[in-house]
């Protein structure tokens, strides 16, 4: 069993409805959506290219995946997720579609050193809750080609992608390209627009579990943050 720290939009929102209906599932319920039709590109192709963002769940990771360190237990993760959101002020930013590396996602139209702080703390907070990455793990990783900070990272923290190396994201596909990628932009764009028409309040953090590995990750609670 895995667990992450996420920013997931409450259930009911413009946004939390807006990222369910384009992913075909919602987290906080563990329910299917029918997935939207996208012009021009095949349905089980969109099922395709939005698989692995619909299992993890619509999201932007801030404490990346991980399993529980020996001798610690949910419980004691729980509490001190709870007391983490208690103390961490709530962020306000302005979000739109972009590629990021081959994929889409929602991300900030500017970047914002209290958002850079929040997941930085969160990677800190809950690391002694981790368990160190495997062999495994750490040679898949690396096999995409890791900067040598990357790789620093990924030895210290069991993520490359953390600290100066994190690009808050909300992803809404797979590796696309070329007509494809034009196609799948110009409908998300579409698709979000009312929910991204103002700026989007981090309030709220959700605690994620994989109960088992390639299961649909699923939210095991949620909590506003100190000012929310």
């Amino acid at each position: 069993m895995r667990y992450a720290v996420y920013f997931a939009p409450p259930p009911g929102s413009a946004l939390a409805e807006a990222g369910a209906d384009w992913l075909g599932r919602c987290a906080h319920a563990g329910t299917d959506r029918p997935l939207p039709a996208v012009e021009g590109v095949d349905p089980d192709r969109f099922a395709t290219v939005t698989a692995e963002p619909r299992r993890y769940g619509w999201h932007a990771t801030l404490k990346p995946p991980f399993a529980l360190a020996p001798g610690r237990r949910e419980a004691d993760l729980r509490a001190a997720f709870r007391d983490f959101a208690a103390v961490r002020p709530a962020i306000a930013l302005d979000l739109a579609v972009a590629r990021v590396d081959g994929f889409l996602a929602l991300t900030p139209v500017v970047e914002t050193l209290d958002l850079d702080g929040l997941a930085g703390a969160c990677v800190s907070a809950f690391d002694a809750f981790r368990a160190p990455a495997s062999a495994d793990e750490i040679a898949r990783r690396r096999r995409a080609g890791l900067s040598a900070r990357q790789d620093e990272l990924l030895a210290a923290w069991g993520y490359p992608y953390v600290f100066d190396e994190f690009r808050f994201h909300m992803t809404l596909t797979g590796r696309v390209a070329g007509e494809e990628a034009d196609r799948l932009e110009t409908a998300a764009k579409a698709h979000f627009a009312a929910a991204v028409a103002e700026p989007i309040a981090i309030d709220t953090l959700a605690l994620f579990a994989e109960p088992a590995p390639g299961a649909p990750f699923a939210v095991l609670e949620t909590r506003r943050l100190a000012d929310a």
